[in-house]
C-alpha cells in the first residue's frame, strides 16, 4: 500500500487517479499510524516551501517522515521534492527535511534568457545516471513542470535533468536509494509519468 501524505498543500486527484490506474493500492492520510503501516510513501505538494514545512510540523509529521524515509521508499513530487532538501531560499531561508544534500533556489535568478517564470509546460528529461526508477522510461521522454524554484548543489544525487535556459534538476535520489524526488508532475506526464510511478511502486 502507498500512503499519500495529506498535509493541506495540494490537489491529490490526479495523483490518486494515476496510482489507481496502475492498480496500486493507495491511501490519502495525515495519520502517523498509516505511514508506519504503508509499504511506500508519496509526499506531494503545491505552493510555498515555508508554508508547507509549517504544515508538516503542525501535523506532527516531520520527524515521522524523516525516520520512515530511512527504511521504506519515499517519493517527493514538485514541492514535495523540494522539501527533501536541506534548505530553501523561497521568501527567506527555511529548513527542509534534510534527506538529500542541496538547496532550493529561485529559477529567475539564474536565467540568462527571457524565459517565463514559473517554468510551466513540457520538457524532455535527460537521464544522467541510470537507476531502477527508469525501468519503464525512455531517455528524452517528455514530462510536465510547474515551478519557480529548483534544486541546486545536488549533482551527486541527480538522476535526470531538463533544459530551461539553465539545467533544471528534474529527478533525484538519496544515497540510500530509498528516497526519490521528481520536480515535474509524473501524474500529469502521460505515459512517461505513469512509467515512473509504476517503477517507484516496484522499488
Amino acid at each position: 500500500m502507498i500512503a499519500v501524505v495529506d498535509y493541506g498543500v495540494g490537489n491529490l486527484f490526479s495523483l490518486l487517479s494515476s496510482l489507481r490506474f496502475l492498480g496500486s493500492a493507495c491511501l490519502v492520510t495525515k495519520q502517523k499510524e498509516d505511514l508506519v503501516r504503508a509499504e511506500r510513501i508519496i509526499l506531494p505538494g503545491v505552493g510555498a516551501f515555508g508554508d508547507a514545512m509549517d504544515k508538516l510540523n503542525d501535523a506532527g509529521l516531520t520527524d515521522t517522515i524523516r525516520e520512515l524515509a530511512q527504511v521504506k521508499p519515499l517519493l517527493g513530487i514538485c514541492l514535495g521534492m523540494q522539501l527533501l532538501f536541506e534548505r530553501s531560499f523561497e521568501h527567506g531561508e527555511h529548513e527542509g527535511l534534510g534527506l538529500i544534500p542541496g538547496s532550493v533556489e529561485p529559477l529567475a535568478a539564474d536565467l540568462e534568457q527571457p524565459l517565463k517564470v514559473p517554468h510551466m509546460g513540457w520538457n524532455r528529461l535527460t537521464i544522467v545516471r541510470d537507476d531502477p526508477i527508469f525501468k519503464y522510461f525512455t531517455d528524452g521522454d517528455w514530462v510536465y513542470y510547474v515551478h519557480s524554484y529548483y534544486a541546486k548543489n545536488c549533482a551527486g544525487n541527480t538522476l535526470g535533468v531538463s533544459d530551461y535556459g539553465v539545467t533544471v534538476t528534474g529527478l533525484v535520489r538519496s544515497a540510500s536509494g530509498l528516497i526519490y524526488g521528481m520536480q515535474f508532475h509524473p501524474e500529469k506526464s502521460g505515459r512517461a509519468g505513469l512509467g515512473l510511478l509504476k517503477a517507484f511502486s516496484e522499488i
